[in-house]
């Protein structure tokens, strides 16, 4: 077999000088589509990937949660051991359980593809970069949600990996860059204006409402609401309404003492199964705010103005990344206050699994759904979508042309749920090009493909102007109220929030995906069975495109059709309810919850 050298992330500071020398990449995610003039011209051969196969990816899934769950208590152990404090296992799931969560299902698939390359292949050599101790240790979850998608970051993932686990398989080889990235790389720079602005706000808001609230109020963050509505909401409560803002985290120092601490005596860091893997890159990864300035988080909390004794904590998602909001939840759940989430986008009920749903179903006393119920999870209460409440609705153009979304994702597989991961996310990109490609040159010139604003890599923009230059690209800044005015036609590509919306605003709309990796569950099918009776809901592009084409000459006879309203309309009941009362629904249900 010829010897090659493995690629694992697109860094191109480990790949080799010489681009006739052989390589294996280890996913498509080296492949950055803007750099092809490099790679398309080099020996190389690609890993397949592991979850192409779907049925194993769902019982990777299985395996991953039950190893979640120990890994909580085992953490959750130490850390009261290290910070000398006796905090029960849902504090710490409150306050660290999303990122055990996504680390374990991201540390799995980087193993498992570094196994599967040198089970496959002899004679590989890796380029790593050299770094410090404590490099690229997060500050916290909101940094580490940045992190786990980055080049860098993952190189290092993977040179530790095969340095633990294969020195003795693979030849290694340290390379010292011409410039330094030991220290995490910051993102989205603030002006020194900026901040001044801001924290003077913020210091007046929470003055204004420190002296205007009571400890007892209900407390709302990132509540999801329309503000005019929380605003309504909180009056009808008997408070005085107030607006509640987080903070950022301060930066704070590794502590390679604490780490020691923290850390296993155990003689088996060496051992290659999973499980033990984990346990070893927990301790070496877990973010600052948890082990080394676990003292300094607390000390912010203790500072914040807000309700000592709140009746109710209520957000949609601060639960996730906001580890200030996280600690300050976790000590109010401890105290047997309740903790209410509300549902902030699709998904969620319909999807055969999901992390995210898992975790805030688990750590919420109240869970606020937008229409669907689970009997074996009774936290879950049918409510309507929060997001819309009170807000005023989109009309469309029967005149203009079609407005069709795209969803983004990593290059690198992040936290688990049922969609395309890692390079699916090119099979997804190609089916949205058959589609184009089916609409006759007239038609297709009418659609507006808006991207997915946030940038992870795969050059979409790039990928769209080299393979259909004639599409009207919108790069996801325009306002999609104002996208949808003008349209007599919304195409949904992904299961997510905007189709919901569009339902919701009665706007015509075609949904299609690839239902392998859009998996559902069997309480969801149903529903969706109708809405494909009806043309809204297609599993190919084929489909989708041939229905726009019969209708797109006269779309409300189809769209206001009984048959169809009649199905739209069923289906919202269960996914997408706006109910009229909803506001006084909510009130209601948070008066009653408060004596849980």
């Amino acid at each position: 077999m010829v010897s090659r050298t493995l690629i694992t992330t697109a860094d191109e500071r480990t790949w080799p000088k010489d681009k006739k020398e052989p390589v294996l990449f280890l996913g498509e995610w080296c492949k950055r589509y803007s750099r092809k003039d490099i790679w398309e011209n080099m020996d190389y051969k690609v890993v397949p990937y592991h979850w192409d196969d779907r049925n194993k990816l769902y019982l990777d899934y299985q395996y991953l949660q039950k190893l979640y769950k120990k890994s909580i208590i085992d953490v959750s152990e130490r850390l009261n051991r290290v910070h000398e404090v006796n905090h029960g296992a849902r504090y710490w799931t409150v306050l660290l359980g999303p990122w055990i969560g996504y680390f374990s299902h991201i540390l799995y698939d980087r193993w498992f593809m570094l196994r599967k390359a040198l089970d496959e292949y002899d004679s590989l050599k890796c380029y790593y970069i050299a770094r410090e101790e404590g490099a690229l240790i997060s500050n916290d979850m909101n940094q580490s949600t940045k992190l786990f998608n980055e080049d860098n970051w993952n190189e290092l993932i993977y040179s530790q990996l095969l340095k633990t686990y294969w020195s003795d398989q693979i030849e290694l080889i340290e390379i010292v860059p011409e410039v330094s990235l030991q220290s995490i790389e910051s993102h989205n720079k603030k002006g020194i204006k900026e901040i001044i602005k801001e924290k003077i706000i913020g210091n007046l808001m929470n003055f204004f409402n420190k002296i205007s609230s009571k400890n007892t109020d209900y407390f709302f963050l990132s509540s999801h609401l329309p503000l005019k509505t929380e605003l309504k909401l909180q009056l009808k409560l008997g408070q005085f309404p107030k607006i509640w803002r987080s903070k950022s985290l301060q930066a704070l120092n590794y502590n390679p003492k604490m780490r020691l601490l923290f850390s296993k005596d155990s003689q088996n860091y060496n051992n290659q199964e999973f499980d033990k893997v984990v346990d070893k890159f927990i301790s070496l990864h877990l973010p600052k705010a948890y082990i080394d300035g676990y003292k300094d988080l607390v000390n912010e909390v203790q500072k914040l103005p807000w309700p000592s004794y709140p009746k109710v904590v209520f957000t949609s998602n601060a639960y996730s990344i906001n580890d200030i909001f996280k600690c300050w939840a976790a000590e109010k759940v401890e105290k047997k206050i309740p903790l209410v989430i509300g549902q902030h986008g699709g998904h969620f009920g319909m999807n055969l699994y999901s992390f995210h749903e898992e975790h805030q179903i688990e750590i919420a006393d109240l869970w606020l759904s937008w229409g669907w119920s689970d009997i074996y999870r009774e936290q879950i209460h049918p409510l309507g979508n929060i997001k819309l409440m009170g807000g005023k609705g989109v009309n469309y153009n029967p005149e203009g042309g079609a407005l069709m979304v795209e969803c983004g994702f990593p290059r690198y597989s992040n936290h688990l749920y049922s969609t395309p991961v890692a390079s699916q996310f090119l099979n997804y990109l190609e089916d949205q090009k058959k589609f184009l490609k089916l609409l006759p040159m007239g038609l297709r010139n009418k659609v507006t493909l808006r991207l997915f604003p946030r940038n992870y890599g795969w050059d979409e923009k790039l990928r769209w102007e080299d393979n259909m230059p004639e599409i009207d690209v919108d790069l996801g800044v325009k306002n999609i109220c104002k996208l949808l005015n003008k349209s007599r036609l919304y195409i949904s590509t992904y299961n997510a929030t905007t189709y919901l919306e569009s339902f919701t605003w009665n706007i015509p709309t075609i949904i299609f995906w690839n239902s392998k990796h859009w998996e559902l569950n069997e309480q969801a099918k149903p529903y969706f069975e109708l809405l494909k009776s009806v043309g809204i809901f297609h599993e190919t592009p084929q489909s989708a495109a041939e229905h726009m084409i019969k209708i797109w000459n006269d779309v409300d006879s189809w769209w206001l059709s009984d048959l169809v309203q009649n199905a739209k309309n069923v289906f919202c009941v269960q996914y997408a309810r706006n109910q009229e009362n909803s506001l006084n629904l909510l009130q209601n249900i948070l008066k009653e919850t408060k004596s849980i």
